[in-house]
């Protein structure tokens, strides 16, 4: 019962939240220059009937709260509107170039957990000259921002050895997976190194715990004292980033779609910002602050169960 209480209560805040970020999210594009009519004209001049027969059709005219009502309404019912710059469904748009980006943030989310958890636990483990190497490694992957990280990729594995496509995102499962992985890990670099850092850090605490100590002094074999006393109990520090790996991979999408030309909804946001396409940016964004929001709340719902220290509602571990 006090699972399904806090669930229902961060559910709530959630839907408030959701809310909350919705304005914000509407009533953002008003206050950037310039607006779409001047767009759909393309710098040419227009009498004033054609002039108001663009903002009767898309009901810039309207008081602001109206338009906002009007939009929210349409939201909850899964229509997002119409694209200005596409003339078309924002949900057609969005269901074109979701999968690739699913897909993207997928295969980087794997090489995160993978490749930086085994980081960490290798350096804390391992020490000395193995550690200060992953040390190094992963300062240089921090220090890597996912655009550069794009460029220099595509410029060694795409264009110099030609291993990998330059750009798109290839037809059928297999391709796409081909054509995304030099994005994928541009995407992920930053991450592992950040992740690999966190567990490292996590495990290195716990080494020096009692329970640890008892556990040797024991006769445990030192495998499991490593997976059962030390790693296991460092997960639950972990997986409190994971909120801030999936709202930065959402983030970084935009940046890496774009050198890669993948045509992803990140593509497609950069593209519907500077054209001015107030419902397909809207969607984008709120759909993106959803995501994040939804990982936050599993993240806060698994971490009792990986962290027994941890209780509802609490991310702190117990004294």
């Amino acid at each position: 019962m006090n699972f399904l209480r806090f669930a229902a209560r961060r559910l709530a805040e959630m839907a408030a939240t959701l809310l909350g970020a919705s304005f914000l999210i509407f009533g953002a594009m008003y206050l950037a220059p310039g607006n779409p009519a001047s767009f759909l004209l393309s710098g040419r001049s227009a009498s004033p009937e054609a002039l108001r027969a663009i903002n009767d059709q898309y009901h810039l005219d309207d008081p602001f709260v109206v338009q906002y009502l009007r939009w929210l309404g349409q939201v909850l019912h899964g229509d997002f509107g119409r694209s200005i710059t596409y003339r078309t469904d924002v949900s057609r748009l969005l269901a074109d170039r979701l999968p690739s980006t699913l897909l993207l943030v997928a295969m980087a989310l794997v090489l995160v957990l993978v490749v930086g958890l085994l980081l960490g636990r290798i350096g804390a483990v391992r020490g000395g000259a193995v550690d200060s190497t992953i040390l190094v490694t992963t300062t240089f992957a921090v220090g890597t921002p996912s655009f550069v990280a794009a460029v220099l990729l595509q410029g060694l594995f795409a264009v110099k050895l030609g291993w990998f496509p330059t750009s798109g995102t290839g037809d059928g499962l297999g391709d796409m997976i081909w054509h995304l992985t030099l994005p994928a890990v541009a995407l992920a670099l930053y991450l592992i190194g950040m992740l690999a850092r966190v567990t490292r850090a996590a495990m290195l605490e716990i080494l020096g715990q009692e329970h640890v100590t008892v556990a040797r002094s024991r006769g445990v074999a030192e495998r499991r004292v490593i997976s059962r006393h030390v790693f296991r109990n460092a997960l639950g520090t972990v997986l409190t980033t994971g909120g801030l790996i999936v709202s930065t991979l959402l983030i970084c999408t935009v940046l890496v779609e774009s050198a890669f030309s993948v045509g992803g909804i990140g593509q497609l946001l950069e593209l519907s910002t500077t054209t001015k396409d107030f419902p397909t940016v809207q969607a984008i964004s709120l759909i993106m602050v959803g995501l994040f929001m939804t990982v936050n709340l599993v993240v806060d719902l698994l971490h009792p169960l990986v962290d027994p220290r941890v209780t509802l509602g609490s991310r702190r571990s117990a004294a």
